[in-house]
């Protein structure tokens, strides 16, 4: 009996570094509602990917409206109108071109308060050192042997009243700071703060998030979006209380920053990440070559600005203490209720084994929260004294909640890749699509390659990876390569390369 003929080896060719992240839908531009004409606007300006405008304008409305509402959610309780918005996007898409045309309105604004803000306090140094003067003149004859004369400086001691108040800061956003600091505001400042930061990989990777201060970080924001009243405990400063504070934020960072942050145990374990209102827009780099832009997007943006500057000025609903907001209730229409009550099912159904959002269920168990949320700042964008939700403006938001939580779906893959992975990768596809010839060098990835790798420490991994993927084969020794021996040079192995 003849042997069997022996089975030849074929080479499977190059494999995969990682599984592909599908394309995301279209942005829901329609469902932004009062919004759409200045994300428009903003796109048709900057020709930023129009989820890049999309997130400014819901994160500065949300800052804008946040402490004037909070709005009815399932089950009846309330929640704040405050959004927590990411946006990754790589370095050159016009991120904050895109911010810097909405966040106009908060900048005079803030400009404005710190002027008047110079004058008051001048005021209150005045009036405190007239006050301290006062109460040492009347604590001194409070303690004379005179009954008579102490009598009547107790009673005047009393009538004195409390230290006058400094003004309030007229901050209304911080770009980096840690939580203390933003406590330290929120003791100063107004009840009502944004986190805005267009190059966030300083706060991602600063202070606030380093390895001593993350979870203390990640747990008191998550209690502010909650609306929560935040404690804090300090030998010798004892025990402060900062109740009736709202917070929305909007962190835009680039890929290589985001990624370490979405595949964080703490960050996603905690439920902080879930808070947020995720996108990761396709470039628009290459595409940009329109001359400028229609008139009427001046228009649309100065619009914009106008609303935004009307409603810092407005004075927010507050307490006894002018620091703690009262925010009143903002109910759901009956229409409005019904829509949420059958978004939260199909969203609740598909979070069960073996369906489509089991694996960001996270995501999926707020997003019906997140859909009243962003339901409750068009309603207050639109009219501030609206009494109520309506089932237009509530399946606006729920379309929204629906595109973020597809985006959360499909981004949660790649927050699981790990640096060295994601630099391998980024090298392959510029190999593939941009670099001219079959065969490289490491001179010339550092010369011409992706700006990550623009450093030969920094290549070793990324090459290994290649290697052993099969993407790359290392030529012996010696070999020439654009006319000169080279000590060290790969070939390319292309799809088409392998049989």
């Amino acid at each position: 009996m003849n042997a069997p003929e022996p089975i030849p080896f074929r080479s499977e060719g190059p494999q995969p570094l990682l599984r592909e992240i599908p394309a995301g839908e279209p942005y829901p531009v329609a469902a932004l509602g009062p919004l759409r004409a200045a994300v428009e606007a903003v796109q048709d300006i900057t020709q930023a990917p129009v989820g890049i405008a999309a997130q400014s304008a819901l994160s500065v409305a949300s800052l804008a409206v946040q402490g004037f509402g909070d709005v009815e959610a399932l089950g009846g309780s309330n929640v704040p109108c405050s959004l927590f918005c990411l946006t990754i996007a790589e370095s050159g898409e016009r991120k904050s071109s895109c911010d810097r045309l909405l966040m106009r309105g908060v900048r005079s604004f803030e400009a404005a308060q710190a002027a008047d803000y110079r004058e008051a306090f001048a005021d209150f140094e005045v009036a405190r050192e007239i006050w301290t003067g006062k109460r040492k003149r009347l604590m001194a004859e409070a303690a004379a042997s005179d009954k008579m004369k102490a009598t009547s400086a107790e009673a005047d001691l009393r009538a004195l009243g409390p230290e006058p108040r400094p003004p309030i800061l007229p901050n209304v956003t911080a770009q980096e700071p840690t939580f203390e600091g933003l406590l330290k505001l929120y003791q100063s400042g107004r009840p009502a703060l944004g986190l805005f930061s267009d190059e966030a990989g300083g706060f991602i990777g600063g202070h606030a998030m380093n390895s001593d201060n993350k979870l203390k970080t990640i747990a008191g924001l998550s209690q502010l979006w909650n609306g929560d009243t935040v404690n804090r405990t300090r030998s010798g400063d004892g025990v402060s209380n900062f109740p009736g504070r709202r917070l929305a934020m909007h962190l835009m960072a680039q890929p290589i920053a985001a990624r370490p942050l979405m595949a964080d145990p703490q960050a996603s374990g905690q439920g902080f990440l879930a808070r947020f209102l995720i996108c990761e827009p396709p470039s628009a780099i290459g595409t940009r070559l329109r001359r400028g832009h229609d008139p009427a997007s001046d228009i649309a943006v100065s619009a914009f600005t106008a609303r935004l500057s009307g409603i810092l000025e407005t004075p927010m609903p507050t307490g006894e203490h002018p620091q703690e907001l009262a925010p009143p209730r903002l109910p759901l229409s009956g229409g409005a209720r019904d829509l949420l009550w059958r978004f939260y099912e199909a969203v609740e159904t598909a979070q069960g084994q073996r369906q489509a959002m089991e694996h960001v269920r996270s995501y999926a168990s707020k997003s019906a929260e997140q859909a009243v949320r962003i339901a409750g700042v068009l309603t207050l964008w639109s009219d501030l004294d609206a009494p109520e939700v309506t089932a237009e403006t509530m399946k606006q938001g729920i379309a929204l909640a629906s595109f973020y939580l597809k985006e959360a779906r499909r981004l949660a893959e790649a927050g699981l890749v790990s640096e060295d992975t994601a630099k391998a990768e980024t090298l392959r596809r510029w190999l593939l699509e941009s670099w001219q010839h079959d065969d490289v060098t490491p001179r010339e990835i550092v010369t011409y390659g992706p700006n990550a790798l623009r450093e030969r420490a920094k290549l070793s991994g990324p090459l290994s990876a290649l290697t052993k993927g099969g993407w790359l084969v290392l030529l012996p020794e010696g070999e020439v390569v654009r006319g000169a021996a080279r000590k060290e040079a790969y070939r390319i192995v292309r799809l088409s390369d392998a049989v």
